[in-house]
């Protein structure tokens, strides 16, 4: 099931994921920005990992 959420941002940032969508072939900003939220949860949680195995 998918939760939704609603957040603010500055103009300028929403302009910034706006054109990054419309360059990647109309991608809507709601996606572009969720896609990189996704991301950067796995980056964290390999960095996570990475200094749990180098810490044991």
């Amino acid at each position: 099931m998918m939760k939704e959420i609603t957040i603010r941002i500055d103009s300028v940032i929403y302009e910034f994921y706006r054109r990054i969508g419309e360059t990647a072939g109309g991608i809507p900003v709601e996606q572009v920005m969720a896609d990189a939220l996704f991301k950067l949860a796995g980056e964290l949680s390999l960095n996570a990992i990475h200094n749990k195995n180098k810490n044991e």
